[in-house]
């Protein structure tokens, strides 16, 4: 700046103009350094450093550079030159050489912001990341590191040792912990959900206290992101995951298999001993014929063991419409292309209710998918619903309007026969 100030005292000109006019072409001097430093990073370093990324076989420095990792660090370039110029200015030198610090520091902060982000998109690049997410402990390094970050730049700016405000965070831990207090809730349940590999993301949880009946999208260190099935995003502390019980239906959609467990009542009054005109309908049906064959001579061996007076339908062991019609379902639900034959198959007797005898259906679908899984079940029980009148067997169902109409209508018709 003397060499600047010298040239223009040489054209006569008088010096204290002399004085502010170096000192104007000399801050345009360094901003015209600056703008090209920056220039030439941005438009050639920055080039040739994404030239380089995208023709190699590497994921990870792609997205840094989707990132802009790289875009970020050509800012310390112009905070270097101002702080390296800072000396031309003597009156001035602290507090240029404090502004670029605290600039470079500011822009260190954005530079790992971008970073962290970067190390998380790389590490879902891996399947382990559905199953250990670390989005949590990115947020808690964030934290941690735009608190040091102020804490430098304010003990920059006004010439303090930053060892002195790191001393003082003993006194205000209470108020840390109060302010900050979803997030080390968050951690902690962090920690525990991924230790215990309670959920992941693409996971299907069902959570009643908080609406949440849908898969996970996201977790991170606060919330528990899940889009339920009507595409609608339910937000759940992470510390809620913990503390209150929830159903993850992983297992269901590993095992391969979806279960089906309903029952259909049966009226009690409908059920009865086979006569011989039922057993021999019985028997030209495809699923019972080698079920009616078997355990017919087994009844007639049992019988003539036991030399039972098979006059009373009562003595000795015989054929029930009931037992004939659960095996039936046993067969048929064993050849349904729709079923899990891998899986627990049964169809059982519940305790009879004022609804009649529920008899259950236990299976398992095999295909996991929800508009299978209910066409599949629907198959089932529509042909069950329809075939039970076969077997002599009334369904029940609570008396309806019409059913009452109809007792109605039967009853005034034969008051009027027996008035005729």
């Amino acid at each position: 700046m003397n060499y600047i100030s010298n040239l223009l005292l040489e054209f006569e000109i008088d010096p204290t103009i002399a004085g502010y006019l170096s000192i104007i072409i000399m801050i345009l001097l360094i901003s015209i350094i600056c703008v090209v430093a920056h220039f030439i990073t941005r438009k050639v370093v920055i080039r040739v450093i994404t030239h380089i990324v995208k023709n190699n076989k590497f994921t990870w420095d792609k997205i840094l550079l989707e990132r802009r990792v790289f875009h970020k660090l050509s800012h310390f370039v112009p905070a270097i030159i101002i702080y390296s110029f800072s000396s031309t200015f003597p009156n001035y030198q602290n507090l240029i050489e404090k502004s670029a610090i605290a600039y470079i520091i500011i822009v260190g902060l954005l530079v790992m912001d971008n970073l962290l982000n970067a190390i998380n998109d790389i590490y879902q690049t891996y399947e382990i990341s559905r199953i250990k997410p670390i989005k949590g402990y990115i947020q808690v390094i964030k934290i941690i590191v735009i608190t040091l970050g102020v804490i430098l730049v304010i003990a920059n700016l006004i010439g303090k040792s930053p060892l002195v405000f790191l001393s003082g965070i003993g006194a205000l831990s209470a108020v840390l912990m109060l302010v900050f207090k979803d997030s080390l809730l968050g951690l902690v349940a962090g920690i525990q959900l991924a230790s215990n590999d309670m959920v992941r993301v693409g996971d299907w949880i069902e959570m009643p206290k908080y609406g949440a009946d849908g898969d996970i999208i996201d977790i991170s260190l606060n919330t528990v992101k899940v889009q339920n099935w009507d595409k609608t995003i339910t937000m759940v502390p992470s510390y809620a995951m913990i503390s209150d019980s929830f159903i993850n239906w992983r297992g269901m959609q590993t095992s391969g298999g979806r279960r089906i467990k309903r029952s259909l009542f049966i009226d009690t009054t409908s059920i009865s001993f086979c006569t011989e005109e039922m057993i021999r309908k019985f028997n030209t049906i495809d699923f019972l014929s080698d079920y009616m064959n078997d355990r017919e001579r087994e009844i007639e061996e049992y019988n003539t063991k036991n030399d039972i007076n098979r006059s009373n339908p009562v003595n000795g062991r015989a054929l029930t419409n009931i037992g004939v019609f659960r095996a039936y379902i046993n067969n048929y639900i064993q050849h349904h292309p729709g079923i899990n034959q891998e899986m627990t198959l049964l169809v059982r007797q519940l305790a009879p209710t004022e609804h009649g005898l529920p008899l259950e259906i236990y299976a398992f679908s095999n295909d996991i998918g929800w508009a299978v899984y209910e066409s599949v079940q629907a198959d089932i029980f529509d042909h069950l619903f329809a075939v039970a009148q076969e077997f002599g067997l009334r369904l029940f169902q609570n008396p309806s309007g019409h059913d009452l109409k109809s007792m109605v209508d039967e009853s005034r018709g034969e008051v009027m026969k027996s008035r005729a």
